[in-house]
This record gives structure tokens, C-alpha cells and sequence, in this order.
């Protein structure tokens, strides 16, 4: 090809999608290898450990009471290991260090987070651990992304894209379920829907997907259940399973910080904790092998109308504690499985109820532990549409939409209505992280406002005249005059639109004065508050600047802040903490 036309299509090239486009397609397929490789590796550590691969429920029995209480503490053991001396991001579920790694370091993880996230996951759930996959393939395939994006220099404005892509491909290759990667992607990780993050996104997660079933062919993890609306009247029936789900899902996210925070209170080394975790949670395998690992076993027989009522509502309190003990002491694996479990239980029990009141008005009890997953995933995420998508893909049903969005939306805003906080954001919000919309607004939270404000501040007595109150605007040029009494303390303000009815009044001139004409009703903030409580104040408020007074008790007006200051000092921090990230 001659020179001269060559070199324009490059350029053309590398300033258009088509490179990002070509890197989804990469990470997509790195990702599914990356799925196909955590299932083998989590066969083997399953093998390792109990000389079985397939669901604990079919063996249990043949394995003695000891290797159920030991093996969970070797396996924390080996876990808190890992974490504490190798990579701290594989601990816990992982979503919310893919989140934070957006928010604070432009899309940068570390690139031994893959190689960590596999082997703790694997021998966390290999050894008994009641969690999920889902979570570290979403870490294992963001990390990937991230890797992929660095190495090819990608830019901070789309490195997100890029670990999206891997979240995408990691959700997909492991469901089964592009669409939901897709969504999941956009609604949790990147926060954005827009066309520029949209198609390498969903390049990424159809070839994981095309990878994924090579390898396991097209079929979803679970016995689904033909799914039908016997009556238009059930229909009424499904918010109150939202509003079900949705408790639900308080109770599991309050328990597992709850015990999150108790573990990490244990003043004894970080590494032996997990295997703490591993002895609690060995007592309630041996008990109650049902919550051991994954739990697809169990939720197969609930599907399948194969449990009774009081198993199915025990083991929705027994999972939630299981689940808790493992991720609180500091194991590695996911919370999307655990909620699937729990909304199975949780939509199992209501169904059969139901169905036991009215058999001939409402559908069998496994229908109800279908959408009950949906519910609970919509509960603990406040993602709505992924949790609706996950569910439709892997029954491939459209009847059951109608159901679900009913259960899905309903559970989504009550629990974000009661509790801030997703199961992912609470996490960080606890680490003083406030994620909006992937802005990462923490960063106002470390600088305060008497690093920006300005001390150049107008100031006027109480007892100045009309008359020398509009001298005062014409020397000075100044929007605001800020009115202080004897001591120096702030009572308040005097623009010039509070002065322009009475310009006109000669009368007047002398006889009214600053405290006359100031408005008192004053948002102020002190020169110790954040930067991200001063956004906030002037947000409700509805103005653009701040009087800044002292810490103390005195109150003593000590400078101003702009709108236009705080925008500037974010950015400045943007920037700083991007090329950090580099480092």
C-alpha cells in the first residue's frame, strides 16, 4: 500500500473506536479463558480438599465429620495467606475494589489481582466456603481489562471502558449470560450508557460468552422450572415477594458488615482470621451441607419443588450467616450466588405458602424461588435491570418478565429508599468512598476549605448608611458585601439586587443602614469543613459562593468560597490522583 495512503488510515485508525474495539474483543477472550480456568482450578482445589468435584450435597455423607471442620480452616489458612502477603484486593468480594480502582486510580489494578483472585476464590469455595464465582470473575476479568489497558497505553477517559469490558466478560462467561454482562458493566461498574462504552462492552461479553460455551456448552447452572402466570391475580402477589426479597437483602448486607467489622476488631494478625472464619463456618457445613460452597445443588431441589417449607425458610437465615462468616473474616469469593440462594429460599417459601393457601390461582412454589433470585440480587445491588436480564436469560421465558420487574423494582427502591447504600457502595462508603454517577467525589471529602478559600473578603459595619453601602459596590466591584458587628462576627449579607429597590429613594440615603438591609438567613461553612460539605451546602442553597467563618465559638468571618473554587480544586485533584495511579 503506498505511503501516502496508508499513513492517513492509521491516523484515521487510532483516532477512532475501532482500537478500543479491537481490545474488547481481547479481553473478551482472555476473560473467557479466564472463566474456563477459575472452573478447572475450583474442580481441582474442590478434589483437593475432599476427594470429590461435584455438589457436596451428594457426598456428604461419605466424608468424615473431622474433614468437614478441618478442611474449611485450611482452606482460610491458605487464603488469609494469600491476601495478607500477596495481593489485599483478593479479599472479599471484589466489586467494590473494581469500583474504587475506577473512581480513585483511572481504571488501574494491579496485575497480579487476576492470578491472586483465581487461586483464593478457588480454594475459599473449593474448601467450603459459602460464596459465590461470580464476584472474582468479575474482578479476575476486570483486572484483565485493566491489564490490557495499560499495556497499550490507553487513556484514563477510557480505561473504565476497558475494565468494564472485562466485568462484562467475566459476568457473561459465567452465567451464560451476555446480556446481564452487558448490563452489569454499564448499571454497576462504568455507571454510563453511553454508545462509546456500550459496543466494546458487549463485543467483550459475546466472546466470552462464544468462548464459555465451547467449552460447556449452551445450558444455564440451574434446573429451571417452566415458568407460566396461572392467574392475572398472582400478579398481586409479586411486590409483596419484592418487599420479601428486599428484607431479604438488608438482613444479609447488615449481617456481613456487621460481622466484617467484628472481625477486624480481633486484635490478631490479619491471615489467621479467615481461618477463624474457616472453623464457624465447618460447624455449619457439617450441619447444614446445603450452604456449602456455591450452593447451586441446593437451589437446583428448590427450582424442582424438592423442599419443604421449613428447610427452604431455614436455609434462608442459615446461608445469610454462612455467607457472612466467610467473607466477614476475610475469604475471598462473590455475593451474587448467596443472594441467588437466598431469593430461591426466600421465593421457595413464599411460593409454597401461597400455593398451599390458593393451588388453583397461583403457579408451583419453584416459579416463586425463580423470580425470588431476581429479587434478591435487585435487593442487595440496586441494579434492577441486570438482576430482571440475568434471571430472563437464564430461564428464557417472557412470561416471567412482568413478574420480575414487579419483584425486582419493587425490592430496588425500598431497600435504596431505607438504605443508602448497595451491598457493593456501602463498602465503600465505609472507607469514606462516595461514589456518584463513577465521580469520585471522596476526593472533596480530603480538602478542607480553608486551603482554597479566599481571605480577600468585603467586609461593612452594621451602622453603615444607604449612602455609603452603594460606594462601597462601586469601589470595590464586589458581588457581596458581607456585614460584620463590633466583634467581627458575621450577621449577615448585602448584594446588590438587595439594594436596587431603594436606589432611587434620596429620602433614604442616611436613614437606612447595612443590619436594615442584609439578609440574615445565611448558609455559611467554617474553614475546618471539607470541600465536599461546602458542594453540598451550596447544592441545597442554590447560591454560588459561601461566607467562611472560624472554627471556634466566636464565628468570626475569616474569608469566602466560590463555586467556581471548589470546581477548580477538584479537577486539580482529579489530576493528581490520576498520575499517582501511574506510580
Amino acid at each position: 500500500m503506498p505511503e501516502k495512503w496508508s499513513e492517513p488510515f492509521l491516523q484515521r485508525l487510532q483516532r477512532s473506536n475501532i482500537k478500543n474495539l479491537f481490545l474488547a474483543v481481547m479481553i473478551g477472550a482472555l476473560a473467557g479463558y479466564g472463566a474456563v480456568l477459575f472452573k478447572f482450578v475450583l474442580k481441582f482445589m474442590q478434589w483437593a480438599f475432599y476427594r470429590q468435584s461435584g455438589e457436596m450435597l451428594f457426598f456428604a455423607d461419605a466424608i468424615p465429620l473431622w474433614m468437614k471442620f478441618v478442611m474449611p480452616v485450611l482452606g482460610g489458612l491458605i487464603v488469609g495467606l494469600v491476601v495478607t502477603f500477596f495481593a489485599k484486593e483478593a479479599k472479599g468480594h471484589g466489586v467494590p475494589e473494581v469500583i474504587q480502582a475506577i473512581a480513585m486510580r483511572g481504571g488501574r489494578i494491579r496485575k497480579r489481582v487476576a492470578a491472586a483472585k483465581i487461586f483464593a476464590s478457588a480454594v475459599t469455595i473449593g474448601s467450603g466456603g459459602s460464596v459465590g464465582r461470580e464476584g472474582p470473575m468479575v474482578q479476575i476479568g476486570s483486572s484483565i481489562g485493566s491489564s490490557i489497558g495499560q499495556l497499550f497505553h490507553i487513556p484514563s477517559a477510557h480505561m473504565r471502558t476497558m475494565v468494564g469490558c472485562g466485568a462484562a466478560a467475566g459476568i457473561a462467561a459465567t452465567f451464560n449470560a451476555p446480556i446481564a454482562g452487558v448490563l452489569f458493566a454499564l448499571e454497576i461498574i462504568i455507571g454510563d450508557f453511553g454508545l462509546m462504552q456500550f459496543s466494546p462492552v458487549v463485543l467483550s461479553s459475546v466472546t466470552a460468552t462464544t468462548i464459555s460455551r465451547y467449552y460447556f456448552g449452551d445450558f444455564p447452572q440451574f434446573s429451571i422450572p417452566q415458568y407460566s402466570i396461572v392467574s392475572h391475580w398472582e400478579l398481586c402477589f409479586y411486590p409483596i415477594l419484592g418487599i420479601l426479597s428486599g428484607f431479604t437483602a438488608l438482613a444479609f448486607t447488615k449481617t456481613l458488615y456487621t460481622l466484617e467489622d467484628w472481625f477486624e476488631a480481633i486484635p490478631i494478625p490479619e491471615w489467621i482470621k479467615p481461618a477463624i472464619g474457616g472453623a464457624l463456618l465447618g460447624a455449619i457445613i457439617a450441619l447444614v451441607p446445603e450452604v456449602f460452597g456455591v450452593g447451586y445443588g441446593a437451589m437446583n431441589l428448590a427450582l424442582t419443588n424438592a423442599m419443604s417449607l421449613q428447610l427452604l425458610f431455614a436455609l434462608i437465615f442459615i446461608k445469610i450467616l454462612a455467607s457472612s462468616i466467610t467473607l466477614g473474616s476475610g475469604a475471598s469469593g462473590g455475593i451474587f450466588a448467596p443472594s441467588l440462594f437466598m431469593g430461591c429460599m426466600t421465593g421457595g417459601a413464599f411460593g409454597m405458602l401461597l400455593h398451599t393457601l390458593m393451588p388453583e390461582t397461583t403457579a408451583l412454589p419453584g416459579a416463586y424461588a425463580l423470580v425470588g433470585m431476581g429479587g434478591l440480587v435487585a435487593g442487595t445491588t440496586y441494579a434492577p435491570i441486570t438482576a430482571i436480564l440475568i434471571i430472563f436469560e437464564m430461564s428464557g421465558t417472557y412470561s416471567i418478565i412482568l413478574p420480575l420487574m414487579l419483584t425486582c423494582i419493587t425490592a430496588t427502591v425500598m431497600n435504596s429508599t431505607i438504605q443508602r447504600g448497595s451491598i457493593y457502595t456501602i463498602k465503600l462508603l465505609k472507607r469514606g468512598i462516595d461514589i456518584q454517577s463513577g465521580r469520585g467525589r471522596h476526593l472533596l471529602q480530603h480538602i478542607l476549605v480553608k486551603e482554597i478559600m479566599t481571605q480577600d473578603v468585603v467586609t461593612i459595619p452594621e451602622h453603615m448608611p444607604l449612602s455609603r453601602i452603594i460606594w462601597t459596590f462601586k469601589t470595590e466591584n464586589a458581588p457581596y458585601l458581607h456585614v460584620v458587628d463590633e466583634a467581627g462576627k458575621l450577621t449577615g449579607i448585602i448584594s446588590f439586587r438587595d439594594i436596587r429597590a431603594v436606589l432611587n429613594e434620596q429620602d433614604l440615603m442616611e436613614l437606612v443602614i447595612a443590619y436594615d438591609l442584609a439578609t440574615r438567613d445565611l448558609v455559611v461553612v467554617t474553614a475546618d469543613d471539607t470541600l465536599h460539605e461546602a458542594q453540598e451546602r451550596i447544592t441545597r442553597s442554590g447560591v454560588s459562593q459561601l461566607p467562611v467563618v472560624s472554627s471556634d465559638e466566636k464565628g468570626l468571618l475569616v474569608g469566602t468560597l466560590t463555586e467556581s473554587a471548589i470546581n477548580a480544586a477538584y479537577n486539580s485533584a482529579v489530576i493528581k490522583d490520576e498520575i499517582s495511579g501511574k506510580d
